[in-house]
């Protein structure tokens, strides 16, 4: 009802775009988008499909792209570290010179410790070995420097 000077509220009938009627029409519908243009929302679910070629073996426990092939640990830091220490520490039984090759195997395996890959007990073994070779060199250089008289 409206007063006086006011003007009748006019209602309309729904638009055809917007359905009150579900079971009318099953699928579900944008509301506001005409009937030839999009039929789901965008955030709705979308359907799987297959990205492969081939088709899918249906005799496998799991599907083909769930199948992933093993990891092998890699091998590659803590060998080099592990050979480096080792010829460190045998140069180092003879010559006071051999630590740098030490240093190379103890950085070489604080490196490997480092990789989530690598083996741990060898990056350990070339860790101590490379420790072990430095400290017998920097006793032969520090037996060197005393019969050389550089110590006072």
């Amino acid at each position: 009802m409206s007063g006086p000077g006011e003007r009748p509220v006019r209602q309309e009938p729904p638009t055809p775009d917007v359905d009150l009627d579900h079971a009318a029409r099953p699928e579900a519908r944008v509301p506001g988008v005409p009937s030839s243009s999009f039929s789901r929302l965008p955030t709705g679910p979308v359907d799987a499909v297959t990205a492969s070629h081939e088709e899918p073996d249906p005799t496998a426990p799991f599907p083909q792209w769930m199948i992933t092939p093993p990891i092998a640990a890699h091998r590659g830091l803590g060998a080099w570290a592990l050979g480096f220490s080792v010829v460190g520490l045998i140069s180092s039984f003879f010559v006071g010179w051999g630590f740098p090759i030490s240093v190379v195997g103890i950085v070489l395996a604080a490196l490997a410790l480092r990789r989530p890959l690598e083996s741990r007990p060898v990056a350990t073994w070339a860790m101590v070995l490379g420790i072990v070779g430095l400290i017998y060199s920097a006793g032969w250089l520090v037996w060197a420097a005393t019969q050389l008289s550089l110590f006072g």
